[in-house]
């Protein structure tokens, strides 16, 4: 289908129009596979023909809905000199193996791998390179699970418009000892930007990825659909920090995807700060017998900021485990959803899964809504869910402020232990210490 044949109604496409759609078409490399311009034009199809989520919507429950809007953003080209001007060196502050550093959806700048990293069979490129240079894995592992939780819209728009992103592959019996660092900008106002990772991890491989999404300043209002892939071998292990911190009045929607092969271990933890509104939804399929998936997310909402999470845990192999823990601290008028589902299939025997969430209100006028669920098909399994919202602890307070230290401090320093349970679980101590920084950053301001 020719992107010059589709046509839609302005409602359901917002700025993203046919129109749009061909003159970013005609910005990508020539070339870049038949195929994959293929899916392109497929997704942007769907994204024409869907609807936008509707108040009746279950996927939507409690997300404001009357503020989502496709209207009025951009698809930016690249300002050297502004990016120079706000692109950080280092958002993240510690060591890294490599860098890509993208700026509206092109590659700004990066550190290439050392010579013994890179003799050993990583790679670290963008999906540009990788959809020539590696096709068959790209073409393997690249959009591979269809949307489940609620936004196939939005994960259209993301396959449509993807203009470049991250490809990261560790062969097998591979071991990095630094982590990757992938950073995405979006630098202006009205600047509508789709950042995408891809990690493949082969048997017995391990890796950690930190990834940066922030804005040029926080005033501009932008749009942001992202998504990520990780897959992990049989046997590997995949650490992934996620950073979010787009500008606090960006409309932002992320979409992670996590297959995990037998034996193989993967960790997540989403730190979300930025952002208007906000919606991450987290997909992680167990797939073959002894595979474990850490989920764990960190939120610091304040103002009037919205953070809407949704999950799905599906465990498919015996003998496999998930772990969820989601923390949310809310203050002013923030308010933040969770919507999270372990799915055990009927061969899935001796799943071990857990999931909770918990919100630490810090205002009056702070909402928090909680919707965990089961779906068992098993009968020989430990499964455990749960969600609690309570305030600081009156005597733990008190005893703070007998000590000399003011009441905004020592709620601080409450929640910074409320959240130390999630950080504890990390094995790098230089990823730990850099998060609870940026946290305390976000409480400062």
């Amino acid at each position: 289908m020719s992107a010059n044949t589709l046509t839609a109604p302005s409602t359901l496409t917002g700025s993203f129009t046919p129109e749009a759609f061909a003159a970013h078409l005609a910005s990508l490399p020539p070339s870049l596979p038949a195929w994959w311009l293929d899916r392109k034009r497929a997704a942007y199809a769907r994204f024409a023909a869907l609807p936008m989520p509707a108040r009746t919507d279950e996927m939507w429950r409690f997300s404001n809905i009357g503020t989502l809007t496709l209207d009025g953003f951009t698809l930016p080209t690249v300002d050297t000199e502004l990016a120079r001007a706000s692109i950080p060196h280092s958002p993240i502050g510690i060591p890294q193996a490599a860098t890509l550093v993208f700026a509206n959806g092109r590659l700004f700048s990066r550190e290439l791998l050392s010579p013994e990293r890179s003799a050993r069979g990583v790679i670290v490129d963008t999906l540009h390179s990788a959809l020539i240079k590696h096709e068959a894995i790209v073409r393997e592992h690249l959009l591979t699970q269809p949307p489940k939780l609620g936004s196939p819209k939005f994960a259209a728009l993301h396959e449509a418009f993807l203009a470049d992103g991250a490809f990261i592959f560790v062969p097998r019996d591979v071991h990095l000892d630094l982590p990757i660092g992938v950073f995405s900008y979006a630098l202006g106002a009205t600047a509508a930007v789709f950042p995408h990772t891809l990690v493949v991890a082969g048997e017995n491989a391990r890796v950690s990825i930190v990834e940066y999404f922030g804005s040029g300043n926080d005033t501009e209002a932008q749009f942001a659909a992202g998504a990520n892939d990780l897959y992990a071998g049989h046997g590997a292990q995949i650490s992934y920090i996620g950073k979010q911190d787009w500008s606090h009045r960006a409309l932002s929607f992320q979409a992670n995807s996590t297959i995990v092969r037998r034996d193989a271990r993967v960790q997540s933890l989403n730190l979300h700060l930025g952002a208007r509104q906000a919606r991450h939804e987290s997909l992680s399929l167990l797939a073959a017998p002894g595979a474990f998936s850490e989920m764990l997310a960190l939120t610091v909402a304040e103002a009037g900021q919205e953070f809407d999470q949704r999950t799905l845990q599906i465990h498919q192999a015996p003998h496999t485990k998930s772990d969820l823990l989601y923390k949310n601290a809310l203050r002013g008028t923030a308010k933040t959803i969770f919507s999270g589902l372990i799915v055990v299939d009927s061969d899935a025997q001796k799943t071990d899964a857990y999931q909770s969430n918990r919100n630490l209100m810090l205002s009056d006028d702070a909402e928090a809504c909680s919707l965990p669920g089961l779906e068992i098909q098993a009968n020989d399994v430990r499964c455990t869910h749960g969600a609690t919202s309570a305030r600081i602890d009156p005597e733990q307070e008190f005893y703070l402020q007998s000590r000399g230290i003011a009441k905004e401090q020592a709620d601080a320093l409450l929640t910074f232990g409320f959240f130390e349970e999630v950080l504890n679980r990390l094995a790098d101590d230089d990823l730990h210490e850099a998060l609870r920084t940026l946290i305390q950053t976000k409480f400062k301001k």
